[in-house]
């Protein structure tokens, strides 16, 4: 469920659902709610995922490492981020179970589970995730809204996880704030210089595959004349950006020239521009 309070009337939810929100899969696959839809504190994020094809609306820091974590597992094949729950079915758990149901306005909210995903894994082809940070399980009507969802996918029959900051790899924790502390640093008119970058990395790292990370980028600043540590700053932002990308749940500093997987820029289309 989206973490900003924001209001929409009946006409916009009926508009979001010609729209088709909530619907389709893979590349084709609409968000219930977008991140330029709610208010925000600075923590959304639009992250591009080569599984999907797609820009994905993640709405907090904990999204986002969930996101990363899913994106990078070998068993997961579609994630659906912000999946809409039918409004007559959380209405009904509500009233059957003398919850109030959540409500903006007047209006009743059409509820969304974080992720709804897809899976190679015969036990559990498809689940759904709710990100939720423990501090917020101080307030009752958060428990009250998370009830409700949970009723709703055991109805559906489909697992249903709660996933909270204790249960995020600390590998991938700290991979994530040290490389996204630059997020946003590639925009738009940065593609020839990242072009360039990539194209240096490449070239290295195909001659290099077993050197580590840090060996491998003062190969590079030695090799193309940049000052000591140019090249570690780029390839953080090729990283955060998805233009190179890497299991994040591997010790950054520990990676070799192996480890990482490098995507042509035309393949990722605008979305090098959204990282952020």
């Amino acid at each position: 469920m989206a973490k900003s309070k924001y209001s929409l009337s009946e006409a916009q939810i009926a508009k979001r659902i010609k729209e088709g929100r909530g619907s389709g899969s893979g590349a084709d696959y609409s968000p219930w709610v977008r991140v330029d839809e709610v208010p925000s504190l600075g923590r959304s994020r639009q992250v591009y995922s080569h599984l999907t094809k797609r820009i994905h609306h993640l709405l907090s820091d904990l999204e986002f490492a969930v996101f990363l974590l899913l994106d990078n597992n070998p068993s997961v094949t579609d994630i659906r981020e912000q999946f809409p729950l039918i409004r007559d079915d959380t209405r009904d758990i509500a009233r059957e179970n003398n919850l109030p149901h959540p409500a903006n306005n007047g209006v009743d909210t059409v509820m969304s589970s974080d992720f709804l995903v897809d899976s190679t894994d015969k036990s559990e082809p498809k689940f759904v995730l709710q990100a939720k940070y423990t501090d917020n399980f101080g307030d009752a009507r958060t428990i009250e809204k998370l009830e409700i969802e949970r009723r709703y996918w055991k109805q559906k029959e489909l697992p249903w996880y709660l996933v909270t900051e204790r249960e995020i790899d600390p590998v991938a924790k700290a991979n994530i704030d040290w490389l996204y502390v630059v997020k946003g640093e590639l925009e738009s008119g940065d593609k020839v210089l990242t072009a360039s970058s990539l194209a240096m990395f490449k070239a290295v790292v195909a001659d290099n595959l077993g050197l580590n990370i840090i060996e491998l980028c003062k190969v590079i600043d030695r090799a193309y004349d940049l000052e000591l540590g140019e090249s570690l700053y780029d390839l953080r932002v090729l990283c955060a950006s998805r233009v190179i990308t890497f299991d994040v749940r591997k010790p950054f500093r520990k990676l070799s020239g192996k480890d990482f997987t490098c995507h042509e820029l035309e393949s990722l289309g605008g979305a090098v521009n959204v990282a952020s």
